[in-house]
């Protein structure tokens, strides 16, 4: 009897792959700084949804500032659409109630509103760098007492996913 060949095991598991999206999502992104993308997932692991951090369209990129310091309309902070806004924006469906959304930052409090008012029941996210600012506490806040949303740094044995665009097997 011929040998059974047995399956890979070190495949992605499926919120590896969706973080990893959100990640190529993010090279996407022309902010010289902060490059963040999104994903979002539905409850039969289909992407619905995916984005990254920049201007809106028609605004152009070359013409909006792109500094973090300054006087506020001379930054990219009241032009900027964050990655969670723009999946939501992009997403396929316009029921996104069930879905998880994978983010590399854990979302603002703006960018958790719009989660909120979308239905997304869960936010995967790989960095809370920014955890003591008073807007990801706001999201907190508003996570964790009305939302009724979970949340979770994603746990992964791996430090690395590499894609190579000159090998295909």
């Amino acid at each position: 009897m011929p040998q059974k060949t047995q399956k890979r095991t070190d495949y992605l598991s499926w919120d590896e792959y969706f973080m990893a999206v959100a990640l190529l999502s993010a090279q996407r992104s022309k902010d010289p700084n902060t490059q963040v993308g999104a994903c979002v997932a539905n409850d039969q692991n289909k992407i619905v949804g995916v984005g990254y951090n920049g201007f809106p369209w028609g605004c152009s990129d070359d013409v909006l500032p792109w500094t973090r310091d300054g006087a506020y309309l001379d930054t990219k902070y009241p032009y900027v659409c964050h990655a969670e806004l723009n999946a939501v924006l992009n997403s396929i469906s316009y029921d996104l109630r069930n879905c998880r959304i994978y983010v590399g930052l854990f979302p603002c409090n703006e960018c958790t509103k719009v989660i909120i008012q979308a239905g997304i029941k869960e936010i995967i996210y790989l960095s809370d760098k920014y955890k003591d600012t008073d807007a990801v506490k706001a999201s907190k806040t508003m996570l964790d007492t009305s939302a009724n949303i979970s949340y979770r740094q994603l746990q992964t044995s791996r430090s690395r996913i590499s894609i190579d665009l000159s090998r295909i097997e």
